[in-house]
């Protein structure tokens, strides 16, 4: 990891487009340089694996400790059992600590592949440290005193839902309470003086100063990133296919290559200078190609972001497999793949199952439609009948579905 000078950091996140808002930036860069600052980012353990809607945010983490200063991963072993209301319009399901233990052991495993933790690295901790043994009449005694219902009532995370007449239950009503907690903690334990999030959080960080200042007497900082949307008005993370995750047992590395080869061409210098370390200059010329030209930036992008999250060998491998299957209409070597058991298959399974078993489509009926519509292919060969059966035969030799022009799976026998 090549480090920077300690009042990069700003600069940086102004530069390359990362700054939504901050408390206030002077204060903060003063602070920054003036020696090794803590600063962390808070991520409820909801799922078994972070998506691409997190990515950026990780990556402000990264800049941070490349600029020499020391970045928290605080896992919410706590908060999730709660749930953040932030600008959601449902209650989140509560989930169980066997279950929230497993998805942040799954979360771990992305975020030792951006930043270096050790003895003076990052640190990863987990707030049930201190929330699971809150005494409740003593928490209420001396943090919910320095809480005004009225201006929780105005944070506009809760204001849309209450406008919407959504229900908002009193546990979730209490989640800015205990994210505010943890900022005051942090602070107290490890002398953490900036809290970092999108900016959906920013009503949540302003709690946790607020807090702070007045249980301690202690001046922190807040600074939020920006919501992304693709240019097209897509949520960032998100396709077709749902969530782009990051743990590579959930979306293969060439999944993960071809999302990012996919991108628009209006978002490709943005998300060079988000998602990857190019230089700011080198981000602007790629981003600035046009026609033919610009899909060779958005083979560098996909590079870049994937050799980050999964390796150099691995990211190589994508482009290999990426160019054997639209340049020479081969299978490569790295597609996602289905394998079936001689018992799965029995006398055989339709097309139409195997579409939606290898990933193609969510459900048979999308599954038939691709079909009807001539979007879907058997070994590069148009796919008109959804009665086909595969049988043991047709699969004595791996065959190749698609849907579209960019989407493929390999389906396959088990020897």
């Amino acid at each position: 990891m090549t480090y920077h000078p300690k009042s990069d950091f700003i600069a940086i996140m102004m530069e390359r487009g990362f700054l939504a808002d901050c408390t206030d930036y002077q204060g903060l860069d003063e602070a920054l340089m003036s020696g090794t600052r803590t600063a962390y980012i808070g991520y409820d353990a909801t799922a078994q694996s972070l998506h691409v809607g997190h990515l950026l945010n990780i990556m402000m983490l990264r800049w941070l400790q490349k600029t020499g200063h020391r970045p928290i991963t605080l896992m919410g072993g706590g908060t999730t059992k709660v749930g953040d209301p932030s600008f959601r319009s449902d209650e989140r399901p509560l989930l169980g600590p066997e279950q929230i233990d497993a998805n942040i052991a799954g979360m771990q495993q992305v975020f030792a592949k951006y930043l270096d933790y050790g003895d003076t690295g990052a640190m990863m901790l987990n707030n049930a440290e201190w929330l699971d043994s809150l005494n409740y009449l003593d928490f209420l005694r001396d943090i919910g005193r320095h809480f005004s219902v009225n201006r929780m009532l105005s944070f506009e995370s809760v204001k849309s839902r209450l406008d919407r007449e959504q229900s908002l239950s009193f546990l979730e009503f209490n989640y800015m309470i205990l994210q505010a907690y943890d900022f005051l903690e942090l602070n107290r334990r490890y002398g953490c003086i900036l809290q970092m999030g999108g900016s959906d959080q920013w009503g949540n960080i302003v709690n946790g100063i607020d807090l702070t200042r007045r249980v301690l007497d202690n001046t922190i900082f807040g600074l939020t990133s920006p919501l992304l949307t693709t240019s097209d008005g897509r949520k960032m993370g998100k396709s077709q296919g749902g969530a782009i995750w990051l743990n590579g047992d959930m979306l293969s590395p060439y999944e993960f290559w071809q999302f990012w080869r996919n991108t628009t061409d209006a978002d490709v210098g943005r998300f060079l200078k988000l998602y990857t370390e190019l230089p700011v200059e080198e981000c602007n010329r790629l981003g600035a190609l046009e026609g033919s030209e610009i899909n060779s930036a958005k083979i560098i992008l996909a590079n870049e972001v994937t050799r980050l999250l999964h390796g150099a060998e691995a990211a190589a491998a994508a482009e290999a497999t990426a160019r054997e299957v639209f340049e020479k209409g081969g299978v490569g070597d790295d597609l996602p793949t289905l394998t079936l058991t001689a018992a799965e298959l029995g006398d055989g399974m339709s097309i139409v199952q195997l579409i939606v078993k290898s990933g193609l489509a969510k459900t048979g009926k999308e599954a038939k439609r691709l079909i009807t519509e001539n979007g879907a292919r058997l070994d590069d060969q148009p796919l008109t009948d959804a009665g086909l059966m595969i049988d043991a035969g047709a699969l004595s030799s791996p065959i190749k579905l698609s849907a579209g022009k960019k989407r493929h799976a390999l389906v396959q026998l088990q020897d």
